[in-house]
């Protein structure tokens, strides 16, 4: 169903556009969103995941909350896997549900690296980086340590030249999990310092092998993930995230500027779906300011597909973005959120369901599937 606005400077939002394989309905697209509520043991997901996409299905796209891509990849509770085949059957009820409404959705394949706890670990190792380092901060870890929900990080292990082949094949089989599970398409996470953002940010990639070093090198893993990773889906069907700042740990690159628009060219020519790019925002630690557009403004002149920006925007400002031709579309987190329904919101000027922050991470409807709708979404998976 296609939406309209009278809102002149809205309009921008509601036109189509062709994102890799297929066309989106509006470029309103809904950020992945961590929410901590698959199953604990299993890391599958459930009817409520299908009924929370499907409220949302209103989305020109839907980038899928980040999803594990091994045992290992694992940093946070209650995070769903896209490695085993009960996975692969618990997210096909989701992406039915989400193509039955009329939505597209992505599934965004995702190793945490360094920003993860020994408790989530094979046998109980170390988390794994491209260099030794410790993160800042604490790791999420819920009901697996007696001290949870959050303990210390603890020092993570540089991964050896000889384990990069495995942890390759890990995303490439990860892809293909996520095409039998139903998905339109992936998106690979190298963002937010995690695993691949380790290997691009100076300050966490102190290696002297071809992983390391130089800027080409820091980017290696990245293309090698993205190449693994189009061996199993057309590229069409590919997207990547990256952010030059901000994210868990508490690095930063010694020279954004420098190299995440090189980040973003060694990304161009390969006919990928589209770039998504985070700015620095409040949400991500950092503030936003000029400095931060310019660095997306240059990603954007660098690669040569389908971009997409996100980063605290509010429907007039990503209106002007995609009229100015600073972007494709927009990626909403809190807004969609708790407001399952947006394109529609968006369209008659609101009004807005606000955020309930106590809520965001755990537990089960409330806070999830329970936000109100302008009008009501039937469960896909009635009792």
């Amino acid at each position: 169903m296609s939406i309209t606005t009278e809102n002149a400077g809205l309009k921008p939002l509601f036109e189509p556009v062709t994102i890799g394989a297929f066309e989106a309905k509006n470029r309103i697209f809904m950020a992945p969103l961590t929410r901590s509520r698959s199953e604990a043991k299993t890391n599958e997901q459930t009817g409520l995941h299908a009924l929370y996409y499907a409220q949302r299905a209103g989305a020109g796209l839907i980038v899928g909350e980040a999803t594990q891509i091994s045992k290992q990849g694992q940093g946070y509770a209650w995070t769903p896997g896209i490695f085993t085949d009960s996975q692969v059957e618990s997210w096909e009820v989701v992406t039915d549900a989400v193509h039955e409404a009329g939505g597209r959705i992505f599934c965004q394949l995702w190793h945490v690296g360094a920003i993860s706890h020994p408790v989530f670990q094979p046998n109980g190792g170390q988390p794994v980086s491209a260099s030794a380092w410790t993160p800042e901060g604490e790791a999420f870890v819920g009901d697996r340590h007696e001290d949870g929900p959050q303990v210390p990080f603890e020092e993570a292990r540089a991964l050896r030249t000889d384990e990069i082949p495995g942890l390759i094949e890990d995303f490439r089989h990860a892809a293909k999990c996520a095409a039998e599970a139903g998905f339109d398409g992936v998106e690979v996470h190298c963002a937010n310092n995690y695993l691949i953002d380790q290997f691009i940010r100076s300050a966490t990639n102190d290696r002297d092998d071809n992983y390391g070093g130089s800027l080409d090198n820091r980017l290696r893993l990245m293309r090698e993930v993205v190449d693994a990773v189009c061996d199993v889906l057309p590229a069409d069907r590919v997207g990547v995230r990256l952010s030059p700042q901000g994210g868990p740990g508490g690095t930063e690159d010694a020279n954004p500027e420098e190299t995440y628009p090189a980040a973003a060219k060694a990304l161009a020519g390969r006919g990928l779906a589209y770039l998504h790019v985070i700015r620095p925002n409040s949400h991500t630690g950092e503030g936003k300011d000029e400095s931060g557009d310019t660095i997306l403004h240059t990603m954007r002149a660098a690669f040569d597909g389908p971009f997409i920006a996100n980063g605290n925007f509010e429907p007039d400002e990503a209106a002007k973005w995609i009229a100015d031709g600073h972007a494709d579309a927009v990626t909403f987190g809190r807004l969609f959120l708790a407001n399952p329904d947006l394109p529609e919101r968006i369209a008659q000027d609101g009004p807005y369901n606000e955020p309930d922050e106590s809520t965001f991470y755990g537990g089960g409807a409330e806070g999830y599937t329970d936000y109100p709708s302008l009008q009501q979404v039937d469960d896909p998976l009635p009792a």
